[in-house]
């Protein structure tokens, strides 16, 4: 008669950065033969149980602080969810497993499989938000309340260039449509895009990127997981909560969190941090990063992950 024990992940001993790249990785490899198939909810299950099973024996004590599933109503890794084996470091992650699962579905660039990782306690834990607010650039000191013409004119002084030659991304919904109108009367070249916040975010980042803004109101997880990348690269970013219902307002209320707010880099996640990224369509990145899908890119350093 045999006995039946609970199973154990097996000890992944490669160092933690790797195995949390690899994570990355096989979700967007498990997603990409979905791409193309009008299905989102397809793609965001293949990449989830992908990650998971890669994250089940990473030797941590890690924890999911952001993720994207529960704001679109899809397969997710769960808010609060634990993995790894429980020893090594403590390690919380924001997460999304896809983000541009709309953009797989019909076969557009600009998904990806996106991770963030930090040290237990240094990301901003946004509750139930599930919106925010947010100015990405690598021109710091940008004053979030300041009319949209004379942030242009900032940016323009500090590139040395005219308003024509300041490079704008503001997402393509009704709540951020005054922001692009009064970037564009001001004189800067608008994008306006349907998905892809982190994509531009990084392009915005970056110090030889090919945008010098992103504004508007997207997804606070999206808006979390950026920032490690943009603190990383040397950017600068600052945001606030922005509910989008009294729902979510009511449920930020109950929580206790100060929807005005508005917060910078270093409270929306501590300084040592590392961002992993796969693509499951092509993504532009910016000058010199363009992925096609499976290829990987990464910044930031975990080297306290070993500093025990």
């Amino acid at each position: 008669m045999s006995s039946t024990q609970p199973h154990e992940p097996p000890l992944d001993t490669r160092p933690l950065d790797r195995v949390l790249a690899e994570a990355t990785r096989l979700a967007a490899v498990a997603a990409v033969p979905l791409v193309g198939r009008g299905d989102r909810d397809a793609v965001d299950g293949a990449a989830v149980a992908a990650m998971r099973a890669a994250l089940a024996g990473a030797d941590a004590d890690g924890r999911v602080v952001v993720g994207e599933g529960e704001k679109d109503d899809a397969p997710m890794l769960h808010l609060g969810e634990r993995f790894g084996t429980g020893g090594g470091p403590a390690i919380d992650i924001a997460v999304d497993p896809v983000d541009g699962t709309s953009l797989a579905a019909a076969a557009l660039p600009g998904a990806m499989a996106v991770m963030a990782v930090a040290p237990r306690g240094a990301f901003l834990e946004i509750g139930p938000a599930h919106y925010m607010s947010k100015l990405v650039s690598r021109v710091p000191g940008l004053d979030p309340h300041a009319p949209m013409a004379e942030t242009i004119d900032r940016i323009a002084r500090a590139r040395g260039v005219t308003a024509a030659d300041v490079r704008v991304a503001v997402q393509d919904r009704p709540r951020n449509a005054a922001l692009a109108d009064a970037a564009a009367d001001a004189g800067a070249a608008v994008e306006r895009f349907a998905h892809g916040d982190v994509e531009r975010c990084l392009r915005a980042a970056r110090g030889d990127g090919d945008l010098d803004l992103v504004v508007g109101v997207g997804g606070a997880p999206e808006g979390v997981l950026t920032a490690a990348a943009v603190r990383a690269l040397g950017g600068w970013m600052q945001a606030r909560l922005a509910p989008q219902s009294e729902a979510e307002a009511a449920r930020l209320a109950a929580a206790g969190v100060d929807v005005e707010r508005v917060v910078g880099l270093a409270e929306l996640c501590g300084p040592a941090t590392a961002f992993f990224a796969t693509a499951v369509t092509p993504c532009d990145l910016g000058p010199g990063v363009r992925l096609s899908a499976g290829e990987s890119w990464s910044v930031g350093s975990m080297a306290w992950a070993t500093e025990r």
